[in-house]
């Protein structure tokens, strides 16, 4: 989908479009005293001007994505609010509502669905489909289907989106980002040198910073440069599994299906604080955080029918150091206060003299509800303390 969180918004504000306009932080768009002065007018008589700017935003906050007209200032998913506003302070500022984007998500889904059973869910904007079997699914190497795809979601959603047809879901997934908004792009097994080997490396799914930065560093910019050297010098670069596939996706080869089921290896919440928080100053916040973190991952458990065996916590210092502690239990637990006496015995083992800047929970090791397995034999329970009695009264350190 074409910067989906932005265009969602824009069904609910028409007056923004064309404008650069940035999705994220905790700041909430249009206030009360607003919405009320112009309460039985629709949202699209709200003035422009009226709107939050990107420039008077305080805090710690990241962008979830912006409209095409803002990322010609560098503006990009995953920056933090406060460097955005120092390359575009016009821009205009809107919050996250994620329970709109996931209502939009369930109805472009069911469209694609109903034209292509075989889809692949890749989160709330993006799916994998497989049109190999699917009856005019090759006429002009797959554009016709892909226009009607397109059309049925435009008619039903207001919404665009960018498809990439390819031979395997690696090709695809780049051809995706070459006509966006609102482009296909099909590339075939003999368009490899022309479209694919330009590109940079970091455009194959998979090559991260780092790993591009190692490859700049050996004179390999393109995919062309990769593609160029053997598969055995990669392998002693970067090990037998990750050297034979950047061989293998440099050359454009992906064997991967598309997978209309998976389970999840894990659920997690975390947060960003506005300020940093100190586990001593801060320590009735923290508390309060803590506990909100864990009943938010014990909620998405037991809505999706999981619990899990793998507790862990996450932390971000100050100084943007991350340290991350887990525990594996006996039985699997998706109850919010087993939860936080879990996670809490994580945090004891984690350097607590800095400001944190980011705390998060993490349950793994998944098993469905109902598939769980049976107890242990039976051992003498630990003493219990007071504060062991209620963990969320319990002392957060």
């Amino acid at each position: 989908m074409d910067a989906f969180f932005a265009s969602v918004e824009l069904l609910r504000y028409p007056q923004l479009k064309g404008l650069p306009l940035v999705i994220g932080g905790g700041r909430r768009g249009p206030d009360n005293a607003l919405l009320q002065r112009y309460a039985g007018q629709p949202l699209s008589a709200i003035p422009v001007e009226e709107f939050p700017l990107l420039k008077d935003y305080t805090g710690r906050g990241v962008i979830t994505t912006a409209t095409y007209q803002a990322r010609p200032f560098g503006i990009g998913s995953a920056m933090g609010l406060m460097k955005a506003a120092r390359l575009c302070p016009q821009a205009i500022l809107l919050p996250v509502d994620f329970a709109e984007y996931r209502r939009f998500s369930r109805q472009f889904k069911d469209i694609v669905l109903s034209m292509a059973p075989l889809m692949e869910d890749r989160g709330v904007d993006e799916v994998y489909i497989d049109f190999t079997d699917i009856p005019g699914g090759q006429r002009q190497g797959g554009r016709s289907l892909a226009q009607l795809m397109q059309r049925a979601i435009a008619d039903a959603t207001g919404l665009t989106c960018s498809i990439g047809v390819a031979p395997n879901k690696l090709l695809a997934k780049m051809a995706s980002e070459f006509n966006k908004p609102h482009g296909i792009s099909i590339v075939q097994p003999d368009d490899l040198q022309r479209l694919i080997w330009p590109l940079a490396c970091r455009k194959i799914n998979g090559i991260g910073p780092k790993s591009d930065a190692r490859l700049q560093a050996l004179g390999i910019t393109t995919i062309g440069d990769l593609a160029a050297r053997p598969r055995p010098w990669l392998v002693q670069q970067f090990g037998k599994a990750y050297g034979a596939w950047l061989h293998d996706a440099a050359w454009g080869r992906d064997d991967r299906p598309v997978v209309t089921e998976s389970e999840p290896v894990s659920m997690s919440r975390e947060t960003t604080f506005e300020r940093d928080l100190h586990a001593r100053d801060d320590r009735q916040e923290l508390g309060a955080v803590f506990t909100r973190l864990c009943e938010q991952v014990a909620a998405d458990l037991q809505r999706k029918g999981y619990s899990g065996r793998t507790i862990g916590i996450k932390l971000r210092y100050a100084d943007f150091k991350t340290a991350t502690r887990d525990m594996t239990l006996d039985l699997p637990i998706a109850d919010a206060a087993a939860i936080r006496r879990a996670a809490g015995q994580c945090l004891k083992r984690v350097p607590l003299t800095q400001r944190l800047r980011l705390l998060g929970v993490r349950v793994g090791a998944l098993v469905k509800a109902g598939e769980e397995p049976p107890p242990p034999a039976r051992r003498t329970p630990a003493r219990r303390t007071r504060a062991d009695s209620d963990p969320f009264t319990a002392p957060l350190f």
